[in-house]
């Protein structure tokens, strides 16, 4: 099992997020199981997809923070409108907080060992409320 992590460009919180994952446009119907679920669309098709579905979730980068994760369900081909080739990277809609951790920018997506990753907030976690440029400023000082 493995893990992706991609930034979300032009969001600047979990809340955000969400409301835009509920959007339509930004929501496909899964071919194996017919429901509706968040996608993400990337250029490439991951070489490790497999082990990227063996339990994998895609961890979310905004603001400089890795801040959640979502589990990945499937990873689907397509063709985009323009004829060019794309990848369709259905997720759970279930948004997972992780303890913050400062990340500098990257272009599309990178693999993620489970050894590496985050770890998965508590519910009595002490600033996953606060804002991302907050936490990431609390972060960076080690608090």
């Amino acid at each position: 099992m493995i893990n992706l992590i991609k930034l979300v460009v032009g969001v600047s919180s979990l809340d955000e997020l969400a409301e835009r994952q509920r959007l339509p446009a930004n929501q496909r119907r899964h071919p194996g199981s017919g429901t509706m679920l968040p996608v993400v669309h990337t250029r490439t098709f991951p070489k490790q997809a497999a082990a990227l579905l063996q339990g994998g979730s895609l961890y979310r980068v905004i603001a400089g923070l890795i801040l959640c994760r979502q589990r990945l369900v499937d990873i689907q081909p397509e063709t985009r409108a323009d004829g060019t080739n794309g990848t369709l990277l259905f997720i759970d809609p279930t948004i997972i907080r992780v303890e913050a951790r400062a990340l500098r920018p990257f272009q599309g997506w990178r693999y993620l060992n489970p050894a590496d990753a985050p770890p998965d907030l508590s519910s009595s976690a002490r600033h996953d409320d606060l804002p991302p440029a907050l936490q990431k400023e609390l972060t960076l000082l080690g608090l």
